[in-house]
């Protein structure tokens, strides 16, 4: 049994880790402000007798006694980091600190969810992890793509300075139950979208493409990137398969049996053209690739938000 730390644990993807931490059989402190996470989340751990919840928010220190660390804490949808856009610049920045502050006090391991924004609107296609970016600085997204780009560059400088065990993983866009509904990502505002039979909402002309990982592969890759010895990364975890904004929309059309019809409105500043990952490196270190198509994915999504709804 180790006791691990996974901040921004009440989140959509922090609660999944949770789940998979407790079913391996270890001790787990949920950390979270709850600014975007939700009890909700992890209401099912709460009565565990080695689940804990602190509310605490990550730009302020935290001292626990922990093996290994799992920094998730962040706001992840545009909606959300440009609500508060310095607060969510100090959550990565100031947030890292704090976090690799404590690994090196206690000796923990610390994984960073670092995320494909760091590569911007990408100037190389597919993105490789050798492929450093072409991020805008002062942009409306750049609190959060400067934000992660900075905590990365943190995480490697306590590794060369202090020998910390890091590790860092890129997440490409994730999908699946326990996202917020009204988040603004797009998956889940097709399908809110579709099951109301509102218009579904494209913007641009609908090609720039994406590419969608379930949530169940993503938390596969995080577990074996933080089990993994020699390894520091940074390593994509998300799901090769490219798809247009049409193309999803069409499909979430199609599963939901929606009557909505399709909507365009201008494209938002800085969104990238194109978002796909190489993971020849995750295949060769990790043994790790995605196992969920979109469809099955999306018929999960689904029929979880025609629960919610």
């Amino acid at each position: 049994m180790k006791r691990i730390l996974v901040t921004g644990g009440a989140g959509f993807l922090g609660s999944h880790l949770c789940d998979r931490l407790i079913k391996e059989g270890n001790d787990v402190i949920c950390v979270d402000n709850l600014f975007t996470g939700s009890k909700d989340n992890i209401r099912h751990l709460l009565a565990h007798p080695y689940f804990e919840f602190i509310r605490h928010d990550v730009t302020e220190s935290l001292y626990v006694e922990v093996d290994q660390i799992y920094n998730l804490a962040c706001p992840a949808s545009p909606i959300h980091y440009q609500y508060n856009p310095i607060k969510t610049a100090k959550t990565s920045m100031y947030g890292a600190l704090n976090m690799l502050g404590l690994a090196k006090r206690v000796h923990a391991r610390i994984l960073q969810a670092s995320t494909s924004e760091v590569y911007g609107d990408p100037e190389i296609h597919p993105q490789p992890e050798s492929y450093r970016g072409c991020v805008n600085p002062i942009g409306i997204r750049s609190c959060y793509d400067e934000g992660k780009r900075m905590a990365e560059t943190l995480f490697f400088d306590y590794h060369r300075q202090h020998n910390l065990d890091i590790r860092v993983i890129r997440i490409f866009n994730t999908y699946g139950p326990r996202m917020n509904k009204s988040d603004g990502r797009v998956v889940s505002n097709f399908i809110v979208q579709a099951l109301k039979n509102e218009d579904i909402t494209i913007f641009g002309d609908g090609t720039q493409t994406r590419s969608f990982c379930y949530v169940d592969d993503l938390i596969e890759g995080m577990y074996r990137m933080m089990n993994t010895d020699d390894f520091t990364g940074p390593v994509n975890i998300g799901n090769p398969g490219e798809f247009t904004m049409l193309e999803l929309a069409n499909k979430i059309i199609e599963l939901t049996d929606s009557k909505s019809k399709l909507v365009y409105m201008p494209l938002p500043s800085d969104d990238p053209a194109q978002r796909r990952p190489v993971i020849e490196l995750a295949k060769e270190k990790l043994g790790w690739q995605p196992t969920i198509g979109l469809e099955e994915g999306l018929k999960r999504t689904i029929a979880y938000f025609k629960e919610i709804i």
